[in-house]
């Protein structure tokens, strides 16, 4: 199927449909809602939840169409499938089948997991799978995710037994909510920007439910606190304070530096390479494009695999996309 790259985002060329466009579209498929992939469009397609969040953050579109997992929409002469991705709630892979029966399956980004607070990843079967390579280096191989909060519990109560107030740096929207969850079940109460707190009452209401203290200006005893990265969020009080980001890219030597933390833990909800090259693998594509982050690291792993794959801005995709390929890059240093 025909696929046109632009600025904006991915778009079927002869059906009106874009795939997480950041700029507002006639229609478009939402994989989930960071502000990365979302905008105010004309209709929006996705899941319940996504469509929930993303009014939160952006507003309403002029048309919201909800769509549940596994169950067959009709746009047209295509067919339209979603299937969980992990990542964030709501969070979707789109599997689009048009008429002569070829299937080609959007991931959006995605993580195996597991989850306390999103739907366990599916692996969609497919023709053409365009999926994410944010971390699509052979280098990041993320530790299993249990191990790694319990390591994170373990450094709050270092921290607390110390006397220092343990602050911790996390996404407000998906990450935050999985924190919580999976720090409460460690026995850590948690305190959490306006921000994180807000997301985590919607999450509530769409019935995950996501419980945190709202931040008044003030710890109380045996709290960790939870705040979005970047400086202006962070809180500030009396007395010594310890900071952990919560990033994909602790696995870098300069994860906690770039983050402007005292450490960094491999928290990430995305795929690790090792996941990303499972699950294509898996889908039983006959081709693969890859797209953002380590995206031609990710193509030529999967070639070494046996799998054709190409990477978005390498210049020999024509077949699929139809045009030339402008380089694409969707990050932040939180991952």
């Amino acid at each position: 199927m025909p696929v046109e790259w632009h600025t904006g985002g991915l778009k079927l060329t002869d059906a009106p449909l874009w795939f997480d466009a950041r700029r507002r579209a006639d229609g478009c498929f939402v994989s989930h809602a960071h502000t990365d992939h979302i905008a105010r469009h004309a209709r929006a397609y996705g899941t319940r939840e996504t469509l929930a969040l993303m009014q939160h953050r952006v507003g309403p579109p002029d048309e919201a169409v909800a769509l549940a997992y596994g169950e067959p929409f009709a746009l047209g002469g295509l067919t339209l499938e979603l299937f969980p991705a992990g990542h964030v709630l709501g969070a979707a892979q789109v599997r689009v089948t048009r008429p002569d029966g070829h299937r080609i399956v959007y991931t959006g980004d995605f993580s195996p997991g597991p989850f306390l607070t999103a739907r366990t990843a599916e692996t969609p079967a497919c023709d053409t799978l365009v999926m994410e390579a944010t971390f699509g280096h052979p280098k990041y191989r993320f530790p299993a995710r249990a191990a790694v909060f319990d390591e994170v519990a373990a450094w709050c109560h270092r921290q607390l037994e110390r006397g220092v107030r343990p602050v911790l740096l996390a996404y407000s929207l998906g990450k935050s909510q999985e924190v919580i969850r999976q720090l409460a079940a460690r026995g850590l109460p948690l305190v959490a920007h306006e921000s994180i707190h807000a997301i985590s009452a919607l999450y509530t209401a769409l019935g995950v439910p996501v419980i945190a203290r709202p931040w008044d200006g003030a710890f109380r005893d045996g709290e960790v606190g939870l705040f979005p990265p970047g400086g202006r969020h962070r809180p500030r009080v009396d007395g010594p304070v310890a900071t952990a980001a919560l990033t994909g890219w602790a696995l870098e030597p300069w994860g906690a530096r770039r983050a402007g933390a005292d450490v960094a833990f491999p928290v990430s909800d995305h795929a690790d390479y090792p996941a990303l090259v499972s699950f294509a693998k898996a889908t039983g594509a006959r081709e693969v494009i890859t797209l953002y982050g380590f995206a031609d690291a990710l193509a030529a792993g999967l070639r070494r695999e046996g799998v054709f794959a190409r990477a978005l801005r390498e210049a020999v995709q024509l077949d699929l996309f139809g045009g030339r390929a402008a380089p694409a890059q969707r990050g932040s240093r939180f991952r």
